[in-house]
């Protein structure tokens, strides 16, 4: 939930704010700076709670620390990567892919009611998918309208 605060928030002060200065780039560039700031605000989940992260991947999969931490560092390159105006459609490409294949982690989470910032306290389990599932698609579809189209 606070990944879509942190996105929502971000692009409504550059589109409330931005038309008040010299800084104002418009709607695409609004999106994919919103875009950039969540994914540097999610990136930092990954070295603060990647022990607990690393839970939310399936037991037969190895590296499971390593594996949080190279997508934590993926999330910061995706972040600059939207910022540039020549990488950002293949930027966005990447990070559709990357949303798709982290969705069965969220879903593993879930099930397992795994807590990606405590390990020792249960997640919400499956009713949450309910917000996941449709916010992941909600990611994919922003990523494509403001990156790639």
């Amino acid at each position: 939930m606070k990944p879509l605060f942190v996105l929502l928030f971000v692009y409504v002060a550059l589109l409330a704010f931005g038309s008040h200065t010299t800084f104002d780039k418009g709607n695409i560039f609004a999106g994919n700076i919103a875009m950039s700031v969540m994914l540097l605000f999610t990136a930092i989940g990954h070295f603060k709670f990647k022990t607990s992260m690393a839970a939310m991947i399936p037991l037969v999969i190895p590296k499971k620390v390593e594996i949080v931490l190279f997508t934590g560092v993926l999330e910061i390159l995706f972040a600059i990567g939207l910022a540039i105006d020549s990488a950002r459609y293949y930027t966005g490409i990447g990070l559709i892919i990357f949303y798709l294949a982290i969705l069965p982690a969220n879903i593993y989470a879930a099930k397992n009611r795994i807590n990606y910032e405590n390990l020792y306290k249960p997640g919400p389990g499956p009713k949450y998918l309910w917000f996941r599932v449709p916010f992941q698609f909600f990611l994919i579809a922003w990523v494509w309208y403001f990156s790639i189209r």
